[in-house]
């Protein structure tokens, strides 16, 4: 799912189309609006409708999004290490 974000995030940065202005079809921009990652993107408001089905990249939703799910990676990865940790100093029978 992610890599489908990323190619249409990708295909409206490449067309510029990061303003209301500047906002393009999805069809112009050879994606699928009937995508998962098209989907998952305008749930969100990362990809947002300008006019007549034109829409744009709101980079700083984007770059919101892409932060939070850093963290969420790196507390994961924590919480993986610490429990890793308890269990090869105490092994898995002694709870």
């Amino acid at each position: 799912m992610v890599i489908r974000e990323l190619q249409v995030v990708d295909a409206f940065a490449r067309a510029r189309a990061t303003e209301p202005e500047w906002a393009r079809a999805p069809g112009e921009l050879g994606v699928d609006a009937n995508g998962i990652g098209w989907r998952r993107l305008r749930e969100r408001a990362i990809v947002r409708e300008a006019e007549q089905g034109r829409y744009y990249l709101d980079l700083e939703v984007w770059r919101a999004t892409r932060r939070t799910r850093r963290r969420t990676l790196v507390a994961m990865f924590v919480v993986l290490l610490a429990f890793a940790r308890v269990m090869g100093v105490f092994g898995p029978w002694h709870f």
